[in-house]
């Protein structure tokens, strides 16, 4: 009997991990509908910002601003590292630090120095682990309500120290949300400010992307140097939007998967206890018949 009591426990241990898991993916699948809403909504803005500024840059020439001009010799590169606070998400911070790791090992084979800016707990303690330099991080903004007062201060602070000579280039790390179960780890430069490539647009020329026409008051160049710092402020935003949404499905893809495990496992769970309550049946009848047979003799 001792057997059929273990077997009961596992049973009932596993429906309470089934509990958990199927209430974390509600909790999951309601974030989700939510980030989902928001980042649908600035992706489109985010792109045509992009696409505007680069006709602007365009019409105002490459020495309109310091930000659009590379520099002739990089030494520094400065890595924004999305990822999220908690885990329980699959591989999607596995994915996020494997790129980042990837990437900065190809600078750093490059004679480059690096430094990181971490949102997100799991990246900051894997930049700690492997003792990455680590200017800032912040902590509880990646799965919650994210105002674009993060993506604002953190973009004017990395403006500042580019246009200073601190960072040469300047990349953001995040996870593009593709589809529910497909999430994308991207790396984008953001500084400097490269022009903006979209699959959409028409194309006139192989080498020549449309750019439509705009009517500009002021001048290009005097709208240059108030949009091209809002465009890091938007495309970081779009990072931390993107990455947000991509934690919650990956999250809600894992839990409905162990979800799925946890129904297998009550299912040959139920098996086994059957089959060994049904042993011990058996063995139970076989004494009984027997002692009837040794008192009949």
């Amino acid at each position: 009997m001792a057997r059929l009591k273990d077997v009961q426990t596992k049973i009932s241990a596993v429906k309470k991990t089934k509990q958990i898991t199927k209430a974390m993916n509600m909790v999951a699948a309601s974030r989700l509908r939510g980030a989902q809403q928001n980042m649908e909504a600035f992706r489109p803005y985010a792109n045509k910002f992009a696409e505007v500024l680069t006709s602007l840059a365009e019409k105002a020439g490459e020495g309109a601003s310091p930000l659009l001009i590379p520099r002739e010799e990089v030494k520094k590169i400065h890595i924004v590292l999305c990822t999220s606070d908690r885990g329980l998400c699959g591989g999607f911070n596995n994915n996020l630090v494997t790129k980042a790791e990837k990437f900065a090992k190809e600078m750093a084979e490059k004679g480059l120095e690096i430094s990181f800016t971490n949102f997100g707990k799991k990246g900051r303690d894997w930049s700690r682990k492997t003792k990455m330099p680590i200017v800032s991080e912040h902590l509880g903004i990646i799965g919650t309500t994210i105002g674009f007062n993060y993506a604002s201060t953190t973009g004017r602070k990395l403006v500042d120290e580019f246009l200073i000579g601190v960072y040469d280039e300047v990349y953001v790390i995040y996870s593009e949300f593709r589809t529910m179960s497909k999430q994308v780890p991207l790396v984008e430069k953001i500084l400097p400010i490269t022009p903006f490539e979209s699959e959409e647009s028409p194309v006139a020329d192989k080498d020549q992307p449309y750019l439509a026409e705009h009517i500009c008051e002021p001048s290009p160049a005097g709208l240059l140097g108030e949009l091209l710092p809002m465009n890091v402020y938007v495309q970081l935003h779009r990072a931390f939007l993107e990455t947000s949404t991509s934690e919650h499905a990956a999250r809600m893809m894992a839990m409905e998967n162990a979800t799925t495990a946890c129904n297998d496992m009550i299912g040959s769970l139920t098996l086994a206890y059957n089959k060994a309550r049904q042993a011990a049946i058996t063995a139970d009848l076989m004494d009984i018949v027997g002692g009837a047979e040794a008192l009949k003799g």
